[in-house]
This record gives C-alpha cells, sequence and structure tokens, in this order.
C-alpha cells in the first residue's frame, strides 16, 4: 500500500514570522521580486514581513472594514509596491508604497502642499466596488493588465487598470453555481482560472471583446479550494533533462510543451489533481471569410485529469503551490498537514526507488490515486508518477493551514536557488520552513 513509501525529505522549521497577528490568517502572498510577503489578516490589515529578517515591516490598515481574505503583488512595478487586497466587506482596495527615492523627488515637486505623507508606508489609493458579498480570492494577471476578483456571490470579475488607480470592469462572469473560492492566471497567457462551491473548475479568454468560459474541468466531488498553475516552461526542467530518455519519454516531454503549463486543483474531497491541456491540432485554410455571430468553438479548450495524486489528507485541502524552480508540489490544509509531491519517470531502473516498489506497481484505479500515477491522453500507460518526498504533521499545532506557498529564500543561511515554503494558519502565525534532504 502506498503508508510503505517513506518520506525522503524532512521539512524543518526556519523561522515564524514575528509578531504574529492575533487574529486567524488567511493567505501570504511572496512578492515577484523582493523579500517580503504581505498576509491577509482577519483583523482587517495586511501584514507586510521581511523574509531576511522574518520581522514586521508594516501593517496595512484603515481600508477594509471586514476582514482581508486575499492579497496579491502587482508584477512589473518600478519605483513603487502595488498590493491588491480582497475583503469580505465585498470590496478590493488598492495599496501603493512610493520607493524612498521616487517618493523624495516627488516630494520636492508638491514642496508647495502643506500635507506631508509620510513617504516610506502603504497608502489606500483605491477601492473596486461591485460584487454583492464577500471576496475570496483575486489575483492580478501576469502582466500586470487585469486584476481578477471572485466572490460568494458567484460571480468572477475582471477588472483592466487604464491608468493608475483607474480601473474599468471588462468582465463579470457568471458561470458557477456557487460560492468562488480561488482565481488564478495561466503564466503566459491571458487565461484565467476559477474553482469553487459549485465542485467545479472553470476557465475563461477573451473572444471578441468578450470574456466567455472555454472549458469546463468536472472531477472534484466537493468543494475546489483552490487552483494553480505549473511554471512557465517547466516542461524540459528537473527530472526531465536527464541524459539517455528514450522515445516514449522524449515524445512525452514534446506533448507536455504543446500543452503548456498545468493545472493543479486541491478539494474538500481531500485530493490533489492534476489537469492538462489537450494540445489543439493545426488545421489548414481556418475561416472561409464568412463572419460569424456566434462565438467561435475554436475558443473552448479540453483538460483532462492528468494526475490524481497520492492521498494524505484526511480532510478538505485549501492550497497548493507549484514550485516555479523544482516543479515540486506542496499542500496543506484543514488537518494541518503539510504534503511535499514529486514527480519522476517510472521504472528508470534507480535504485531509489525500490524502496517503494509496493507502491508502484498498483494497476487498479484505486492503486493509481493512492500513487499518484499520472493519466495519459491517449489512454497508454503513464510514463510519470507522483510520489510523496515530505509530510509534516500538525504543523500548526491544533489548527487549520489556510493556505501554503513556496517562495525564494532571503535568510542569511540561504543557499543558491533555495526555496522556504511558507504556511499560513488559523492562529494568526505564519510559519517558515525549509525542506531538508
Amino acid at each position: 500500500s502506498s503508508s510503505t513509501l517513506k518520506p525522503t525529505h524532512e521539512i524543518r522549521p526556519l523561522a515564524t514570522l514575528t509578531p504574529p497577528s492575533n487574529s486567524r490568517t488567511w493567505q501570504t502572498a511572496p512578492h515577484p521580486s523582493q523579500p517580503i510577503v504581505a498576509t491577509a489578516c482577519s483583523d482587517r490589515t495586511v501584514r507586510v514581513y521581511s523574509l531576511t529578517s522574518f520581522t514586521l515591516l508594516y501593517n496595512v490598515n484603515d481600508g477594509h472594514k471586514r476582514s482581508v481574505r486575499s492579497v496579491s503583488w502587482k508584477p512589473h512595478v518600478r519605483d513603487q509596491d502595488v498590493l491588491a487586497t480582497g475583503s469580505f466587506d465585498a470590496s478590493a482596495g488598492i495599496w501603493r508604497r512610493r520607493h524612498a527615492h521616487s517618493a523624495s523627488l516627488e516630494k520636492e515637486i508638491n514642496a508647495e502642499g502643506d500635507e506631508e505623507e509620510d513617504e516610506d508606508e502603504y497608502q489606500f489609493a483605491c477601492i473596486l466596488d461591485g460584487h454583492e458579498s464577500e471576496i475570496k480570492s483575486l489575483s492580478w494577471s501576469p502582466s500586470g493588465q487585469y486584476l481578477a476578483t471572485c466572490s460568494r456571490d458567484k460571480s468572477v470579475w475582471i477588472w483592466e487598470e487604464l491608468d493608475e488607480d483607474n480601473f474599468e470592469t471588462v468582465a463579470v462572469l457568471q458561470e458557477h453555481d456557487g460560492d468562488v473560492k480561488c482565481v488564478a492566471w495561466h503564466p503566459e497567457e491571458d487565461l484565467l482560472v476559477s474553482a469553487s462551491y459549485d465542485d467545479t473548475v472553470r476557465l475563461y479568454r477573451e473572444d471578441a471583446d468578450d470574456w466567455v468560459q472555454i472549458a469546463l474541468i468536472t472531477g472534484h466531488k466537493k468543494t475546489v479550494w483552490w487552483a494553480e498553475f505549473e511554471g512557465s516552461g517547466m516542461a524540459k526542467r528537473d527530472f526531465r533533462a536527464q541524459e539517455g530518455l528514450g522515445d516514449a519519454q522524449q515524445k512525452h516531454i514534446e506533448e507536455l510543451e504543446k500543452s503548456g503549463p498545468r493545472l493543479a486543483t486541491a478539494s474538500d474531497d481531500f485530493t490533489v489533481r492534476i489537469w492538462r491541456r489537450k494540445p489543439k491540432e493545426r488545421t489548414g485554410g481556418g475561416n472561409d471569410g464568412m463572419p460569424s455571430i456566434i462565438r467561435s468553438s475554436a475558443i473552448d479548450e479540453d483538460w483532462f485529469e492528468e494526475a490524481v495524486l497520492p492521498q494524505r489528507h484526511e480532510r478538505a485541502v485549501y492550497a497548493v503551490s507549484w514550485s516555479q524552480k523544482t516543479g515540486m508540489i506542496v499542500s496543506a490544509g484543514s488537518d494541518g498537514k503539510i504534503v511535499i509531491y514529486k514527480e519522476r519517470w517510472k521504472d528508470t531502473g534507480d535504485t531509489s526507488q525500490t524502496q517503494d516498489g509496493a507502491q508502484t506497481n498498483g494497476s487498479s484505479t484505486e492503486d493509481a490515486q493512492a500513487n499518484g500515477d499520472t493519466a495519459m491522453a491517449d489512454g497508454g500507460a503513464p510514463l510519470t508518477e507522483w510520489v510523496v518526498v515530505a509530510e509534516l504533521f500538525s504543523a500548526h499545532e491544533v489548527f487549520e493551514i489556510n493556505h501554503v506557498v513556496w517562495a525564494a529564500r532571503a535568510d542569511k543561511g540561504k543557499r543558491e536557488g533555495e526555496e522556504v515554503i511558507l504556511s499560513t494558519g488559523d492562529d494568526g502565525e505564519v510559519k517558515v520552513w525549509v525542506l531538508d534532504e
């Protein structure tokens, strides 16, 4: 059985961000380029911590009337940090902190004015209103052009920033039949995913000035709490870069490259699943010049279940994070457990694989699920499998873990390219972990 597998790595505590919040914390977002993180807290604030010293740098408050549920840093911003916050008060907030050198320039320009703003604090820039109830998640697109928000009101909104602090609603998507828990963007395309209490995952993109649903993913038996895409260009990294791969393995890598980044989802059904896009057959000719009033079905996509990760959670899985460096996945949830999974080739004759031989010989679907075997699009035998490399119980003692994410390690003890794991819990704490072999 899968319980015979002995994890090969250890999840070791490195630090707890201090001081912790005295209320439940929901999510922690690493900054895209700096060693700082933002944590969404139930006390209506966002706490910005240093990953170098593990201490609090800023307390961002006075913007929301209820819990801050979600935070997202805007990418590719120069001379300032821009943070979006989503709250149970049904609004999203935009915050800005000008970096000291740009702020001092502004100060000179504004020297006439009497009011002195503390240039080093986060300023509340604008509020985005429209949702009817709690915002559960928000996310900037990789270009920073769009901000997606989702809510208990069953809708997904897409906002476009026309110029600084001027946002326009470009889409209100009402495809879900329940509370929408999570939104996330594809790393290379303006492709948005949402996950919901209605047990489904949906994907959207723009088609002729209109945002439309282009794929519906069913397979989870209960609420889908989280959805996250794999990093860009992972098909050629890590274990796939080995020498001496067979033809089938090379073909598998080519197929993955055609599909592009995969999608991981986490659910109340205790499972983490991996989905992959079926590459489109390129057909010659195209349309015959007839204008189409009905949207083209050519925009629809087919996503299939590639794998169910080894099931180690006994309760709802609230979050997963896909390492952009190693391709490993970390999951956490209601059972207080942190689990790390790694993908590898099956039966490569690697001696390190013999310790869990019992685990990899399963043939039934249930065995495959326990093993985390990947399902091939063409129904052939899976070439890779996911194995659990580390498992940590009671990471936040008796408390639930609401979120988990990989981040670049930034403290004195870091090694080149090393990552840490941040777990955010109901105890108000954000803990920092390292994965040791």
